[in-house]
């Protein structure tokens, strides 16, 4: 029986008009005018309003190929609903706009078998955006195509958690046919958001979130999930895709595949010249095979 999780976020956080959405979607990615790459086999992108973050989002999944991937793997944080481990959903389609995307059904019962996974009731998965605020880039570039999703809540994992998990979904890292979507903003910076960390040897308080934000960017980049840990200890932060991240960094240390991360593309959402202003930052990667 079909179970849909409806575009709960269509009409707020972006149009749920397919004509407006689909031209808006095809300007960013023309206007990042990447080429499409058969080695990228995973993607970090933000999940903000698109006002937002729609066109940094377009420099990580502009560098997509789908011509041979027939699942894509969604793993996206947990903003509302408060679960240790990992959360699989219950529906049996994601509805967007620019067409409906099926879950992977028999995947999801392969790690529902493990044991290791919750499931999510449908109300949890309707009021989460980070993973929705992907799915019309997936369907927009997988037009035409028979993709499959699996969506995979990440919880508030410790880090043995994160290491369980990314040793349990490494070994689809290894087949080329599988993508990953990896969905997190970073930097939230201002009182609002309880984190006004400021070091005014870069100037103005932007500078010094960019400076922050980059050294994070540059630690995902060396693929090392402690140094990730690290890093986060230290300065705590606001990535709100930490563990979804962390697990992504988990899998590529278990996987046969050698891959690497590249950030292409970097934004605030505003520049805080004062303790007064706020803004939360979006970074866009690709993941390609290191030959």
């Amino acid at each position: 029986m079909e179970k849909v999780r409806r575009a709960s976020h269509a009409g707020s956080w972006y149009t749920d008009n397919s004509k407006r959405l689909g031209e808006e979607l095809d300007g960013w990615l023309r206007e990042a005018g990447l080429p499409k790459s058969s080695d990228v086999r995973a993607v970090i992108a933000p999940h903000a309003g698109y006002s937002y973050s729609g066109r940094a989002a377009a420099y990580a999944f502009g560098n997509i190929d789908p011509t041979n991937i027939s699942r894509v793997f969604l793993l996206g944080p947990s903003h509302h609903y408060y679960t240790s481990k990992c959360a699989l959903s219950t529906a049996t389609v994601y509805r967007t706009p620019l067409g409906d995307l099926p879950i992977d059904l028999q995947v999801n019962e392969e790690l529902k078998a493990t044991g290791k996974f919750e499931l999510m009731d449908i109300r949890v998965d309707e009021a989460e955006h980070s993973m929705e605020m992907h799915l019309p880039y997936l369907a927009k570039l997988f037009e035409g195509y028979p993709v499959k999703v699996v969506p995979i809540l990440v919880g508030a994992l410790n880090v043995e958690n994160e290491a369980m998990y990314g040793r349990l979904l490494a070994k689809y890292v290894d087949d080329p046919s599988n993508f990953f979507s990896i969905s997190s903003d970073f930097c939230h910076w201002g009182s609002r958001f309880n984190y006004l960390h400021y070091d005014k040897k870069y100037g103005a308080i932007h500078k010094s979130i960019e400076a922050l934000d980059k050294m994070g960017m540059d630690i995902i980049e060396t693929g090392d999930p402690d140094a990730f840990k690290q890093y986060l200890l230290e300065y705590d932060n606001t990535i709100c895709g930490r563990h979804p991240i962390s697990v992504f960094l988990h899998m590529l240390r278990h996987c046969s595949t050698k891959i690497k991360i590249k950030f292409l593309r970097y934004e605030q959402s505003s520049q805080c010249k004062s303790t007064r202003d706020s803004s939360v930052s979006y970074a866009s990667a690709a993941a390609r095979v290191d030959a």
